[in-house]
């Protein structure tokens, strides 16, 4: 089977039209692809500077070898934060462009680092590596499977380094316990869990009206379709709308797949994926789940993630009381168990909870180090996180929730699920009475039921769903476009 294509899920000519047209960013050739020496200053600008923005701005400025010689946000509001610490660092304000468009025409800008809104990252990355910028992009990597796959096909076409915020791969602790993991002094890996146990009030519901004086509403929305501006839509709320986020599975939850599927040393996609979850404990304008199970099967291996919005316990993976996790990971393998309960620290225990070995080590500045160090020296390939890596991870979580967006209502008095799978119906159980103790009524309440997404990892694609395989992609408005070829 060949690569998926647009075409194929949204059957529409005058979309697959729209998306082979020439974009407004031109295809620049080898004259900005030069070398740097040891002494060169790489000229990098921040797109998005509200957030984790901020940090890419803390990041940048600490290093000697990196200027930060341009920012470029939607929201005129959000400039002061970023341009006080370049010029408090530096002793000069970087040049400011609203529209990300402009600032690629930008021909001595190097490179680029993105942290925009999720439905903006595969494309900002697309257009920048087609403009002769290398690209560093928060995670997800994608929106969607489909851009995912675009951004990985851009970079290798264009010879661009193109690396992914998920910062854990280059912690050293984590990559210590990654290599003792896959030494097999633990075993084998029998099952990966992972855990965003992380509170979300409501966002309760805010009315339709106009975006503040200073925000280019448009390039906000970009690829997604015109939603009339509220509130709960913009700032960091995006998260929990489809057609800009991807819940807490993609935001904070796609951290701990990596880590899973890092550990259980996959690389490629589950070959079947369903969800079990909802929006749950209280009613908001919000619309991804706030409690979620995911089920995502390897094979020889499965990973199993939950989501709690609301208030809980740590999941206790052993009898020490250090063994806790509310945002992480635990591998169950025939000789232990791995512990994963932060960033950076990771703990081995025996089958009878002794301890075996302690991880621990690392800081954000080393994952965006690399990426620096990789553009210098021109070597994709020395990346700890490259692009395919985060597509593959993001992908996971992106049909986690196909699953779930395709499914069905069922009450919370069903029993087991997930069939004949124990371990996924144990997670069920404690998910029911998680709720109950937030004081859902497990009589009337219901919860969704995914559809089980079956996926060829090699093409791409969604055997058997024609409804699932349309949420592979996104209908993009122009000019905002993802392209087939990249």
């Amino acid at each position: 089977m060949t690569q998926f294509s647009r075409r194929q899920f949204l059957g529409n000519s005058a979309l697959a039209a729209a998306a082979a047209a020439v974009t407004s960013i031109p295809v620049l050739g080898s004259e900005l692809r030069r070398p740097y020496g040891a002494n060169d200053r790489l000229r990098i600008a921040v797109i998005g500077v509200k957030g984790r923005g901020l940090e890419h701005v803390s990041q940048w400025v600490k290093m000697p070898d990196v200027e930060i010689a341009a920012i470029c946000d939607i929201d005129e509001n959000q400039l002061h934060g970023a341009n006080d610490r370049i010029e408090k660092a530096t002793g000069k304000k970087p040049a400011y462009f609203k529209d990300l468009r402009k600032l690629f025409e930008d021909k001595s800008i190097d490179a680029v680092s993105v942290a925009t809104c999720n439905h903006w990252h595969s494309l900002a990355g697309i257009w920048a590596v087609q403009a002769g910028k290398h690209v560093y992009v928060e995670k997800p990597i994608s929106h969607n499977v489909f851009e995912g796959r675009k951004l990985v096909e851009a970079g290798e076409k264009h010879k661009k380094v193109v690396a992914v915020g998920t910062q854990c791969r280059s912690m050293k602790g984590m990559r210590e316990a990654m290599a003792f993991l896959h030494s097999g002094k633990l075993g084998k890996v029998k099952l990966a869990r992972g855990f965003c146990y992380k509170g979300r009030k409501s966002i309760g519901h805010t009315p339709e009206g106009q975006a503040p004086a200073g925000v280019d509403y448009d390039i906000w929305l970009g690829p997604a379709p015109v939603r009339p501006f509220t509130k709960n839509r913009f700032h960091y709320n995006w998260h929990w709308f489809w057609d800009t986020g991807n819940g807490d599975l993609g935001n904070q939850g796609v951290h701990q797949v990596d880590i899973a599927r890092w550990g259980i040393n996959k690389n490629e996609h589950p070959a079947s994926t369903v969800s079990v979850g909802g929006r749950l404990g209280y009613e908001d304008d919000g619309e991804t789940p706030n409690t979620q199970i995911t089920v995502q099967d390897y094979g020889d291996v499965q990973l199993i993630f939950e989501v709690r919005g609301l208030e809980t316990a740590k999941y206790m993976a052993n009898q020490d009381k250090g063994a806790g996790v509310l945002v992480g990971d635990v591998f169950e393998c025939s000789e232990g168990v791995m512990v994963v309960p932060t960033y950076s620290s990771a703990i081995a225990y025996s089958p009878k909870g002794e301890l075996i070995q302690r991880f621990a080590g690392g800081e954000d500045s080393a994952h965006f180090r690399n990426f620096i160090d990789a553009v210098k020296a021109g070597k994709p390939e020395t990346l700890n996180a490259p692009a395919i890596e985060g597509h593959y991870s993001a992908a996971a979580c992106h049909l986690s929730n196909i699953s779930h967006r395709v499914g069905e209502p069922k009450p919370l008095s069903t029993e087991d699920p997930f069939g004949k799978h124990e371990a996924a119906n144990e997670t069920y159980r404690r998910f029911r009475d998680h709720l109950k103790d937030n004081g859902v009524d497990l009589e009337k309440a219901t919860f969704t039921m995914g559809k089980e997404i079956k996926f060829d990892s090699k093409s791409e694609t969604i055997s058997g769903n024609a409804e699932a395989s349309k949420l592979l992609t996104r209908e993009y408005r122009k000019p905002y476009v993802v392209p087939d070829s990249v």
